[in-house]
């Protein structure tokens, strides 16, 4: 089950359903997340009441079109499976939202599954 953030800047609400999608659809084709497992906050910055700050670290260049994706998820993945994850969603954000790959940072946080409550208060992972 994981829990998506998109921040993007200079965006409207098309783009970041766009990003939402690309993000989410990536997550089912390499992780093998259900369809119906969507849990996602996204927020658009304008660069005037919000905004979001970035360089060009590691010689990516990076402009105006940046997109940050945080994913919290259950630990317990492979490095090759992340791997293919990252470049998934590079690529369905170029298809759906007309992002560039190098524009697109991606962190993932793994926990564990008494760490999650679905609702009612309860842990439902934790057995």
């Amino acid at each position: 089950m994981p829990f998506v953030r998109i921040d993007a800047f200079g965006t409207d609400a098309d783009r970041l359903d766009a990003l939402g999608r690309a993000v989410h659809d990536a997550l089912v084709e390499t992780l093998g997340i259900p369809a119906n497992d969507r849990f996602q906050v996204l927020t658009g910055h304008d660069g005037a009441r919000t905004t979001l700050r970035w360089d060009d670290y590691l010689g990516v260049h990076r402009d105006e079109g940046i997109v940050f994706v945080a994913i919290t998820l259950r630990s317990g993945r492979p490095a090759e499976r992340k791997r293919a994850l990252y470049r998934r969603i590079a690529e369905l954000a170029e298809a759906y939202a007309a992002t560039e790959p190098r524009n697109v940072f991606v962190t993932l946080t793994e926990n564990d599954s008494p760490d999650w409550s679905l609702g009612h208060g309860i842990a439902q992972y934790a057995g």
